[in-house]
Order: structure tokens, then sequence, then C-alpha cells
């Protein structure tokens, strides 16, 4: 198998044993899982499908941020306690996740389940001189950190900007520089606080995930990621104090999804501009809805469009069709039924790999499995080379 690397900049083999440790950042829940949440996490489900097809186990951790920031104002803003509004906001996307027949996650730590690896992580970090204390908070020196930029590549201009954006506050006049990031800081009243040796306070982003990536799967995992929009800051800082507290690499391979947009926009909370999982659920069949965010390629940003669903819907009646069809015997007749013609050539770009090759449109097979696209239970596969185009590398 070859992937792109983020940190490497181009597609590289994936070189992985008999077991796959993959980490992927999970959702703030403070509100529903929308679209560009999903299209995250249905790329990583589709790559586990693949390498399981290898004849790999996979061991993909998903965490919860259940203190953060957002959460907190959420949880005033609506009179709640802020673990309430987490759980309710958990079990709805689990919910969600359920109905697009995404893999069920190895583990799904909360950042409040790890307060005391937490603390220990940054005693580590601060033991090898790479954390300083300042104004009641514990900062991250990135200045000692002579690789910090090994996953963005970005200039020193284009941190500070992104920083800014990402709640990193570059101004805040307890820092020696003002890139570096806060592994511990005072809760503000009314926020939850725990105890530690720097004084009362709650961890920072970044450091939640290098707590909690390292508890379940060791210092070292084979692939992480999650959007493009956390390269930087998050997994550049995240980088940063794994590697300075062990010692050690902290991960072989990056993987990220490009952003979904709407209205040319980022698809985000902050914006409004959301398309929300459970309501297109509660309209389409979830089969076509999977579809509709697996056409796309992970890493070529894309727009939401009314026009997506109808036409995934189209599809998956096309497909459901061949597959019911008993005079669909042969590949050549099954892949001409269902695909378009912009899908099909006479010599294909790329056959789809040696255990993906079977589209569910075709000859019998004996065993049951689901679609790779739309997670139908099918029982007919293509063979290689009738013109489908595999759009996962």
């Amino acid at each position: 198998m070859r992937l792109y690397d983020t940190a490497r900049g181009e597609v590289v083999p994936f070189e992985v044993g008999e077991i796959v440790t993959m980490y992927t950042c999970g959702i703030t829940p403070y509100d529903a899982t929308h679209v560009g949440h999903a299209a995250t996490y249905l790329t990583y489900d589709i790559l586990q499908r693949r390498l399981r097809d290898l004849g790999h186990a996979t061991r993909c951790v998903r965490n919860i941020t259940d203190v953060d920031d957002d959460l907190l104002r959420k949880a005033r803003e609506l009179d709640v306690h802020y673990l309430d509004l987490a759980a309710a906001e958990t079990a709805r996307f689990d919910a969600d996740m359920e109905a697009l027949n995404v893999i069920e996650s190895f583990a799904e730590p909360r950042a409040t389940s790890a307060i005391a690896d937490i603390r220990g992580f940054i005693g580590m970090v601060m033991d090898r001189g790479h954390a300083y204390e300042s104004g009641g908070a514990v900062y991250f020196s990135v200045g000692s950190f002579p690789d910090f930029g090994q996953v963005s590549h970005h200039d020193r201009a284009t941190m500070l900007e992104l920083a800014a954006q990402h709640g990193g506050n570059p101004d805040d006049p307890n820092k020696r520089d003002p890139l570096d990031f806060v592994l511990w800081q005072p809760s503000a009243p009314g926020e939850p606080s725990w105890d530690s040796l720097w004084g009362p306070g709650r961890p920072g982003w970044h450091i939640e995930c290098s707590a909690l990536a390292m508890r379940e799967l060791g210092t070292t995992i084979d692939l992480h990621g999650g959007g493009a929009d956390l390269i930087f800051p998050h997994h550049e800082c995240e980088t940063a104090q794994s590697e300075a507290a062990t010692g050690e690499r902290f991960v072989r391979h990056w993987m990220h999804q490009a952003m979904v947009r709407m209205d040319g926009e980022k698809m985000s909370k902050s914006l409004g501009n959301l398309v929300f999982v459970s309501d297109l659920l509660a309209q389409w069949d979830p089969r076509a809805v999977r579809l509709a965010m697996v056409v796309h390629h992970y890493r070529t940003p894309w727009d939401w469009t009314d026009d997506l669903m109808d036409v995934a819907t189209a599809r998956l009646d096309r497909w459901m069709a061949a597959c019911s069809d008993e005079s669909a015997r042969d590949s050549a007749t099954a892949v001409a039924a269902v695909a378009p013609r912009s899908m099909t050539t006479s010599t294909p770009r790329r056959r789809w790999p040696p255990s993906t090759q079977r589209c569910p449109v075709a000859s019998r097979w004996p065993r049951r499995r689901p679609c790779w696209a739309c997670s139908a239970p099918v029982s007919r596969f293509a063979e290689p080379g009738q013109g489908v185009v595999n759009r996962w590398v």
C-alpha cells in the first residue's frame, strides 16, 4: 500500500506490521456531527477496511475532547453541566457513526479520563527542559525543539497567523515566544479544575491527544491524522511535545482529510455553515449518505451541494438493482449497467488493488461482506481491469 504522507509531502509506501496502530482526532462534543466530521472518519473507515482485507489487524483510537473552551462556553450558554452536554453529543455522534456503518473504534477515550496521565506527561516535558512555568501556566518552548515545523513545514509568519486563528494566543504576555503553546492553564471561575504541581487548572488542547495516544497505543504510532485544519497548530504541537517527552519518533505516517466546504467556505461550527449528518439520515438512506461523501478523493477539498444526495441515491439504486439482477453474471455486463461513462475506460488509469478490486455489481462470491462504499452486504464483485477507477490512493 502507498499513501500520501503530510509530513513528507509525497505518496510513499505505507509499511506496517501485522497490527496497525492509528489515531484520529475526535470531536469536541458540543454540537451535532456535521459532514466535515463524517468525511474524515469515513476516510479512516475505508483505510481500515482495506488494511483488514490485506490481513492486518487495526487499532484505531478516536478521542473525545470533553474539556475545551468551546464545550465550556456552550455549556454555560445552555446552563447545563459540561459533562452532561458532552455525554449527550457523544451519544448522538456515536449513533451517526453507527448509521454510516463506520467501524467501531478500538478505544474512544475522553480527555477527562487522562488528567493523571497529562500531569505526568507535562512533568516529563519539563524534566527534559522543553517547558516552563509563567503566569500560573505551563508553556512548551518551541525554541527548545529544533524540529518544530516538521509536520506542516510552514514559515514562522504562517505559523503565527494560524496560531492566532486557532486559539494559540500569540499575544499572551506570559510567553517567551509567541509560538509557545499551553500545556497547563489556570481555570477561569466556574470552569473545571484539577490540582497539579503548578497550581489548580486544566490541560491545554494539544497535550490531551499526546497523552491519550501514548496511553492507548504506545510511544510511536503507525498513522495519525484528522482534518487538514489540524495540521497546524494541533498536530505540529502534538508532535513537538511528544517527541520532546520521549526522545522517540511519535508518528510514522501523517494522513489528513481535506476540508469540506459550503458556499466556498470551510464547513465549521464557528461559521455556522453546517450540514448535520443526523438531518441527512432523517431524510435519506444511510448508505446513500455514506456514498455522497466517499465519492470524493480524501485529499481534494470539495463543496457540499444540494444535488449530492440525489446523485448518490441514484448510484445506490443502480448498484442494488445490479446486485439483484440474475442476468448480470459477467463483470463487463455488470459494470456497464452501473458505472457512468465518465468512470469507465477501455484502458483504466488505475486498477483496484488486489483485495478491493471486487465491485458490488458482478460475479458471485462465496462470502458476503460489506461494500467499501455503501456498506451494503453484497455477494457480487467485479474482476480487475474493468474500467473502475480506484480513487483511494
